[in-house]
């Protein structure tokens, strides 16, 4: 059979030519695949980091529901006309110890984002490699 296509120059184009597609599509596909992989990746990685960062800033931040339970069982403890007590904001150093939380958890996500790229790329490295 390959005799026969190879005696004929057109089929034998049209072979090469079919060949030819066959490989560029393989390597777009390829390619795809991996832009696929990478931003399935990323989104890991983004999920992963929100996730822990809400268990972070949910451990270390009180409830404000406990607060407001603990309060409505001491007011009915107590007599029902004594009158609450008055909301208070939020003190400066609480605010500034919200900020400095949220500031380390900034930076700490980012040196996770960045080592987390580093091994992926050398795991990408290694198994390019082999």
């Amino acid at each position: 059979m390959e005799l026969l296509e190879t005696q004929d120059p057109e089929k034998k184009r049209l072979i090469e030519a079919s060949n030819r597609h066959k490989q560029e599509l393989q390597r777009e596909v390829k390619a795809m695949s991996d832009k696929t992989e990478q931003v399935v990746k990323n989104a890991l990685i983004i999920g992963g980091t929100l996730a822990v960062t809400y268990l972070l800033i949910s451990q270390l931040r009180p409830s404000k529901r406990k607060k407001v339970k603990t309060k409505a069982t001491v007011q009915n403890s107590e007599s029902a006309f004594e009158p609450a007590p008055a909301y208070s904001p939020p003190s400066f150093l609480s605010q500034l110890g919200d900020r400095l939380v949220n500031q380390a958890t900034l930076i700490l996500l980012d040196i996770a984002k960045d080592k987390l790229f580093e091994y992926l790329s050398n795991r990408k490295q290694k198994h390019e490699d082999s």
